[in-house]
Parts: structure tokens; sequence; C-alpha cells
């Protein structure tokens, strides 16, 4: 995740903009091969970031799992950092869905306008002009739907109903 306050994006747009192009730079690379996704998982295994052992990142990163039980399996939609520019693009419907568990755990204590908020958090206008600089696409929809662990589609256009329709909840 890459937040800011309100009050940084305004004061130095460029400098936001400057960050996002390096962010979408970075997952083009990781992206770009089995090479740089090793090199990436060195990096990030190391002891000044999260100080474990490289193959518990590579192989999350491979889509490789364990469930601790002696169960394994290949995932074919592994993690992805760029998946041609859709992985970073701040849909609203995901700003929202953050939203609803808000709600649902009790940091929020009315529903808010989900939608106006998360217009205002997500930045996507300022993000479409990081990703126009890198000639990386943007999706067309700024909302998409999502089949959750629980099996329930989010798709955002409910989001009051959603998020009281937890059985477990605050």
């Amino acid at each position: 995740v890459l937040g800011t306050t309100s009050e940084f994006v305004k004061k130095n747009p460029n400098t936001c903009r400057a960050v996002m192009m390096a962010i979408l730079e970075a997952g083009q690379w990781i992206d770009a091969s089995l090479q740089n996704k090793l090199k990436m998982a060195e990096t990030v295994a190391d002891k000044s970031y999260v100080n474990t052992g490289v193959d518990a990142i590579n192989q999350r990163i491979l889509g490789r799992y364990q469930n601790g039980l002696g169960k394994t399996w290949d995932d074919p939609n592994h993690m992805k950092f760029f998946n041609d520019g859709a992985v970073n693009f701040p849909y609203l419907s995901d700003g929202m869905w953050f939203l609803t568990q808000h709600k649902r755990w009790g940091l929020l204590k009315e529903h808010p306008d989900y939608l106006a908020v998360a217009q205002q958090v997500n930045q996507i206008a300022l993000y479409t002009e990081a990703a126009s600089a890198l000639k990386v696409s943007v999706p067309k929809d700024p909302m998409r739907s999502s089949k959750l662990i629980d099996g329930v589609v989010w798709d955002g256009k409910n989001p009051k109903a959603y998020a009281d329709g937890f059985k477990v909840k605050v």
C-alpha cells in the first residue's frame, strides 16, 4: 500500500506521481522474469526488511503454498506485481471494501458515503497521470467484483448491506 495524507498529495503532486511511477516500474521489473522475482525475494527476505529465509518469499511469489498440515499446491494465479497495470490501480470498489471492514469491526460507528470517501482517498486522477506517463493502461471501470474467500461476491453496489450482512462483527 502506498499511503500519504491528502495534505501531502496537495503540496507534493509531482512527488506523488513520481513515487507511483516508481512503483509501477518496479512491478513491471518484478513480473518481467523469474530471475527478477528471485532477486526481489532475496532483497525482501533480508534482515533489514522481512528477516526471513528467501525460500519463504520466493515460494509464495511463485504460487507454491503449504498449509502446515502436509498439503502443498501450486496456484496458477500466483502473486503478480504489475499484471499489465491492473495490480496497482486504486479501484474504488477496493477502497469501499476496506471501509466496509472498518464499519464491520466498529472502527466506523456510522456508515460513511462509501463511494465519496473512496473517490477522495484513492486518487485515481493522479494515478492515471502517472500510468499515462509510463504508457501503462488503466482499467476502464474503477469498480470491480471479486469472489472472496467466504464465497461472497463483493462488487461495491450496496456497501451498507454488505457491511451489515456479516454474522461476525462488532
